[in-house]
């Protein structure tokens, strides 16, 4: 393997972070030997194709550093190249980081983590998500927490992993149980009220609340937790508990597994990795060993 490698950077990254955990990582890893390249760009759009361009010039792994949404950039970039993929957290919510067990705003023990998994040998292959031609690694959210993303998306003052709390909180108070149609596997269909449908590659999102507390990814299956038609009050008590993971346990909530999912709901939009994908109805399809990992 060549020991050229690139770091993919979001500078904005966790209010800055990005640039100082940049640094912090490219040092660690040139210590370890490594020639580090850097790759940042105008625009998500613009980042990509210079990421690409990485790959395809034979950078021997791309590096993510920022939160959720730089790594499923970087994740665009090298699926199915079987370019090493590594990613050290300084972002927000940094899930898809807990999910490969990356340590979070540790950016010079990252990078020696990564530096040891690329002179080892010992990268891994994880699962992903695949909606159309676009990747996921944590979670597809629709339903209530979309929404919720949505009013958070349209807050003027950015408050880091508060600003979801915040946006929570005010969309409580509109928010009605929504009609959904679930398929899975092509097969097995369902007709529920529900309040949330999440996909889980990965167990976590919005900044570590474990949505899918039992989702692996290595098994091929996504974790789906529905949960059902309930009032104010209910969510109200259940949803502090999706932290621990422990709401799986309430009446409300059932978890399905399946490779590949359907989802139908009218005036609903999915965000996969906190990112926008589009309005309902969405395909998934869990992808086996999508991606090749350095880390632990």
């Amino acid at each position: 393997m060549t020991s050229e490698i690139t770091l993919f950077v979001n500078p904005a990254a966790g209010g800055g972070r990005g640039v100082r955990a940049a640094r912090s990582a490219a040092s660690a890893l040139r210590d370890a030997g490594f020639h580090v390249g850097t790759v940042t760009g105008d625009g998500p759009e613009d980042a990509l194709s210079r990421a690409r361009t990485a790959v395809e010039e034979g950078t021997g792994a791309l590096i993510a550093v920022g939160g959720d949404g730089t790594a499923n950039l970087a994740l665009q970039a090298v699926v199915g190249t079987g370019t090493p993929f590594g990613l050290v957290a300084a972002g927000t919510g940094n899930d898809f980081a807990r999910a490969l067990g990356m340590p979070l705003r540790e950016p010079a023990t990252a990078g020696r983590m990564i530096a040891d998994a690329l002179r080892s040998g010992r990268p891994r292959d994880v699962d992903l998500g695949r909606i159309g031609d676009r990747w996921f690694g944590a979670v597809l959210a629709s339903g209530f927490d979309s929404r919720v993303n949505d009013r958070g998306n349209r807050m003027r003052v950015p408050l880091g992993r508060f600003t979801y709390d915040l946006a929570m909180v005010a969309e409580l108070a509109a928010f009605r149980p929504l009609p959904y149609r679930i398929a899975l596997d092509g097969g097995d269909v369902r007709e529920v009220e529900a309040t949330l449908v999440a996909v889980g590659n990965g167990p976590s999102y919005g900044g570590g609340m474990r949505i899918c507390p039992g989702a692996d990814l290595t098994d091929g299956l996504f974790d789906i937790t529905v949960v059902g038609a309930c009032s104010r009050a209910t969510l109200l008590r259940v949803f502090p508990r999706v932290y621990r993971g422990t709401h799986v346990g309430h009446p409300a909530v059932t978890v399905l597994r399946a490779a590949s999912v359907e989802l139908a709901a009218a005036d609903v939009t999915g965000y996969a990795d906190g990112e926008l994908v589009g309005p309902l109805p969405l395909t998934a399809h869990c992808v086996p060993g999508a991606v090749r990992v350095v880390g632990p």
